[in-house]
């Protein structure tokens, strides 16, 4: 194993005199300070505003409903999750909810006394949180009674992955760990170094197979056996280039895309890559930039520049289907595909919904006026959004109702009677 290195995010870097801010912006802060739309000259810096267009896609709100307090924009890991019956969510301040999709009750609600970082993950009858200090607890699915709770002394802002080998926590420190279901008790831990100045973000480790495939701040890609914790491959998703630590961001911190045999992944200051799971060999790869992460279906592959262009490429080989300006500066959630469309948050609370076959915008809703950081979630015909104020809502699409009167049918003449 690496020993891990000392390291800063760019919100620790730059906290004493700006606080924290989008990635994308980093460079200019630290040119200009924190003013950065107070000149004229920087206008072209601003979020794009957003434009009216007739909506041809018929979205409904479903329910809403109160998880707890919101972050302030700390951009944590916390997003719902569903098991097919159920969805889940948790909130900064220490509240895990399971609600019914079809109306939004609350079936079961526990405080956990942590300030909560990442999560929830759900599987194997478990639901699995991770704290700011280092806490890991998991729940019953079922009412949500504490199974365990272990401190592994580090934040996760990753949602917890659970397997049939156990529990899968990414943490900051640059650490991936495999904690026991039964117990918590760690089984294997694999530690990569990181550089100086890393991002403040983390990827959630996707499982194929026996293998869990992860990224990690130093533009690394890693593949590892569920069972031992032995490295199969590692993939150089952005080998870090200049003299600066700034220059040389290469994270990997944005959503990972898993579609049979294949696995999909972009890095800060690198490009999108399609990798063979079993030996990590690169299928395909583009110059493209993105922190946010890709998401896929069966065609395409979905992704945020840096900048926030929406951009859907295809699966097979990476060459373009569209591309969507209309969210620029407006700092994009990770994107997905539900009904048919591609949804993606911003920074104002807005949900977007793109046509999945050329990108124009088809409807747009809004949450609440808290950014939406974590991807939507689709269960079934729903779709799940929470804000970091704290909301979650379940949103359907509305299709038009089929016409099933048979059509009229011209009524025969009447025999003539017959001669006797």
């Amino acid at each position: 194993m690496n020993s891990l290195a000392p390291t800063r995010t760019v919100a620790d870097w730059l906290r004493s005199s700006c606080g924290r801010i989008a990635a994308a912006f980093v460079a200019v802060f630290f040119i200009g300070g924190c003013g950065i739309f107070g000149d004229d000259k920087d206008k072209e810096l601003e979020p794009v505003e957003l434009l009216e267009f007739e909506a041809s896609l018929d979205v409904k709100r479903l329910w809403s409903g109160k998880v707890g307090d919101g972050t302030e924009l700390l951009r944590v890991g916390l997003s719902p999750a569903g098991d097919g019956n159920r969805i889940y969510a948790a909130s900064y301040d220490g509240n895990v909810i399971a609600f019914d999709p079809e109306n939004g009750r609350r079936i079961w609600r526990v405080e956990t006394e942590v300030t909560l970082s990442a999560g929830p993950g759900v599987g194997n009858g478990l639901v699995v949180v991770a704290g700011y200090d280092g806490d890991v607890i998991a729940l019953r699915a079922e009412d949500g009674s504490e199974v365990w709770r272990k401190n592994i002394a580090a934040e996760s802002l990753s949602r917890p992955v659970i397997h049939e080998e156990g529990v899968i926590v990414y943490t900051i420190d640059g650490a991936l760990r495999i904690l026991s279901s039964l117990d918590g008790t760690e089984k294997w831990v694999l530690e990569q170094s990181l550089p100086a100045l890393t991002q403040r973000g983390a990827s959630t480790p996707v499982v194929v197979g026996l293998l869990v495939i992860s990224g990690f701040d130093n533009g690394r890609l890693v593949a590892t056996k569920l069972t031992d914790g032995v490295t199969q491959w590692e993939a150089i998703m952005t080998p870090p280039s200049g003299r600066s630590d700034l220059d040389r961001l290469a994270d990997v911190d944005g959503s990972i895309a898993a579609v049979g045999q294949d696995v999909y992944a972009s890095g800060y200051n690198g490009r999108i890559q399609a990798l063979a799971t079993e030996s990590g060999e690169t299928l395909w790869a583009r110059e493209i930039s993105s922190h946010v992460g890709v998401t896929a279906d069966w065609n395409n592959i979905y992704a945020v520049g840096d900048e926030g262009e929406v951009i859907a490429l295809l699966r097979r080989n990476g060459t373009d289907v569209w591309r969507q300006e209309g969210l620029l500066r407006r700092e994009p959630s990770p994107p997905v595909a539900f009904n048919t469309a591609v949804v993606v948050g911003d920074f104002e609370g807005y949900v977007h919904f793109f046509s999945n076959f050329d990108g124009r915008p088809v409807a747009r809703v809004r949450v609440g006026k808290g950014m939406i950081s974590g991807a939507p979630v689709v269960m079934g015909d729903k779709l799940f959004v929470q804000s970091e104020s704290g909301t979650i809502s379940a949103y359907i699409v509305n299709t038009p109702a089929r016409r099933d009167t048979a059509p009229e049918i011209a009524e025969a003449p009447a025999a003539a009677d017959e001669q006797g």
